[in-house]
């Protein structure tokens, strides 16, 4: 679902693993839907580490743990490699997050969140391991992320840093636009760049 980002303030979900890959985010056996069913993907993001093959679930997981909770999910480093299946996108945005925060992202897992309306924040190791470190001690601890300003802070301790953003897509998150709604509203632009051609 398109939203405009602003200013997000939300406790986290922690997820301290590194090389988190985009089977694991969504197992191949669910890509044969080709149609994004936010509500399909979103049960069964992490599906293999959130169930047990009889359907269970598996209480030991961060995501069946009613301590956490929110719309920003703080990953380990090289988030999304792997392939490049969109439907790890589909998945992170159909279970509600937001925001993806990370010290290393794999670059076309990058884009497809971008793509999906799911911002990836990029912050440097220390600042990572600070954040694993205040949710832990308190599943409560929220993060403030600034997009028009582009930074992400740590509200328990007031540490801040910057993040990087396509300007484009930094324009098309806040204003709640795809790649075909910001090309609908340059239309008459393209039209007439045409004509005087």
């Amino acid at each position: 679902m398109k939203q405009k980002f602003d200013i997000i303030e939300s406790t986290c979900v922690p997820l301290p693993l590194e090389n988190v890959d985009t089977d694991q985010i969504i197992p191949a056996r669910f890509l044969k839907a080709t149609t994004r069913d936010e509500k399909f993907f979103g049960e069964n993001l992490f599906r293999d580490w959130r169930y047990n093959p009889d359907g269970s679930l598996k209480e030991d997981f961060v995501l069946n743990n009613p301590a956490y909770g929110g719309c920003i999910l703080v990953a380990g480093k090289n988030f999304g490699s792997g392939s490049s299946r969109e439907h790890a996108a589909w998945a992170i945005a159909g279970y509600g997050f937001r925001v993806v925060v990370s010290s290393f992202f794999a670059d076309i897992h990058k884009n497809n969140e971008l793509n999906n309306f799911v911002l990836p924040v990029v912050v440097s190791e220390d600042f990572l391991k600070e954040i694993f470190a205040t949710v832990k001690a308190d599943p409560k601890a929220k993060l403030r992320v600034d997009v028009p300003a582009q930074t992400i802070t740590n509200l328990a301790t007031m540490r801040s840093e910057s993040f990087e953003i396509n300007p484009y897509k930094k324009y098309c998150l806040m204003n709640a636009k795809d790649d075909i709604d910001y090309l609908l509203d340059t239309k008459d632009k393209i039209e007439n760049f045409e004509k005087n051609r």
